[in-house]
């Protein structure tokens, strides 16, 4: 039998050729839970900065797979015990860490379902597999959901330094051109080894740790949280915060989407458990739903939606203003009474709830490396494990396990301040 007929490669332009072995994993990635990742921007609204930042959730869930594939390679060459079984577990839940991602990955996360994140839905949607699969998934569940005796293996899903970070900061780095941003992942892998149940880093490895510390601050200061990419995720927001309103004021509005209409007109929580009509029409979302709503609402007969849609069609953004606290809230009360008048000019709706569509207080925050309850450890000389801010020879990653919290400001480009 032809050996390249077992396996099944997929070229990927930041890790090379990623060979998946047919079977359950290969099943999973066909499956229409995974599929639709490829309908999920990685960067949520960062291509409306950097133009090429296109790539999926579904490439980057394969990339991580990858990843996974070769750190349990290694730690096995590094006589680390690990069965077929535990190596399929951890691969599946890697994979699948992303599954409950919604439209534009983090931008609405928070705005469709109360008191959720999408973990809790990769979650549900394993769950959902598991049964589908006749519990082929329990142990992926147990690795997921740090329930597994080996530690190490949930650690390679979510930790300081998991396959998660490790792929989408050089997959990001990559595809938005931002070089900072790349990181040393061969390096880094080839010196994990478990020691004491945990992963850890040898000693030859801290240099690729710390620049991967510093790419992470890097990128979320040059990437994530970039001031216009900030200041879409608002308009947007703002939308959909407009949408609700229409809708709880029993004014008819348009939703071409089913699967998002149910979330718009019942504001679901999961702070008790996601139902099984919640999970469904979430993974009937991706962002398609929303831009086929936004195209739709341009021409919404309320004068406010359509305005909001056609800048954030057109990409008429909103002006992004970083200030200490105190100015950011002084600025604010001069912002709301040029917008009110702006809007005035402008023959829209101008009364305060209106005019708070056009503006927002906020602040961005970041942590490059959170040493206090998920330390990065490095094993040293005499086989002593070592955290890594303490292990370094240079005390600036001390500075970089401080958050940086950035008070912000976003308001109407036509502004003139």
């Amino acid at each position: 039998m032809d050996k390249s007929s077992q396996y099944k490669i997929f070229s990927d332009p930041v890790h090379g050729f990623i060979t998946i072995p047919k079977g359950i994993i290969l099943k999973l990635i066909d499956h229409p839970f995974v599929q639709r990742l490829r309908r999920i921007r990685q960067l949520g609204l960062g291509y409306l900065v950097f133009p090429a930042a296109e790539h999926s959730r579904f490439s980057h869930a394969l990339g991580a797979m990858e990843l996974g594939q070769r750190v349990l390679k290694n730690l096995k060459e590094k006589d680390t015990t690990i069965s077929e079984a535990e190596v399929k577990g951890t691969l599946i839940a890697i994979l699948l860490h992303d599954a409950g991602h919604g439209p534009l990955s983090h931008t609405l996360e928070h705005t469709l379902i109360e008191d959720f994140n999408h973990e809790m839905m990769s979650l549900r949607v394993m769950e959902a597999l598991n049964r589908e699969f006749d519990g082929e998934l329990s142990t992926a569940i147990e690795i997921f959901t740090n329930q597994y005796p080996k530690k190490f293996l949930h650690q390679l899903i979510s930790s300081q330094l998991d396959m998660d970070r490790l792929d989408y900061l050089k997959r990001d780095s990559f595809f938005t051109g931002v070089s900072e941003g790349s990181v040393g992942i061969n390096r880094i892998l080839k010196t994990m080894r478990v020691f004491n149940g945990n992963v850890v880093i040898e000693k030859k490895g801290i240099y690729a740790i710390e620049n991967y510390i510093l790419s992470r601050r890097l990128m979320y200061m040059q990437v994530y949280l970039h001031k216009t990419v900030l200041s879409a995720d608002t308009l947007l927001r703002k939308i959909f915060e407009r949408v609700q309103f229409l809708v709880s004021s029993g004014e008819k509005v348009s939703i071409p989407s089913p699967a998002l209409k149910y979330f718009i007109t019942r504001s679901p929580s999961s702070k008790k458990v996601i139902s099984e009509a919640m999970m469904n029409h979430y993974l009937a979302m991706d962002d398609h739903d929303v831009f086929i709503c936004i195209k739709s609402w341009q021409t919404s007969k309320d004068i406010i939606l359509s305005d909001l849609a056609d800048r954030f069609l057109n990409r008429r953004l909103y002006r992004t203003r970083f200030a200490d606290l105190k100015t950011r809230d002084a600025l604010a009360e001069d912002i709301h009474k040029r917008t009110r008048s702006f809007l005035k000019k402008s023959g829209l709706p101008h009364d305060d709830h209106t005019t708070k569509y056009y503006y927002d207080v906020n602040e961005s925050y970041s942590e490059a490396y959170k040493y206090e309850n998920e330390s990065i450890w490095i094993l040293d000389d005499e086989q002593k494990a070592i955290e890594f801010s303490k292990a370094a020879d240079t005390k600036h990653i001390i500075a970089l396990t401080t958050p940086v919290v950035k008070p912000y400001l976003v308001h109407l480009k036509e502004l003139t301040l």
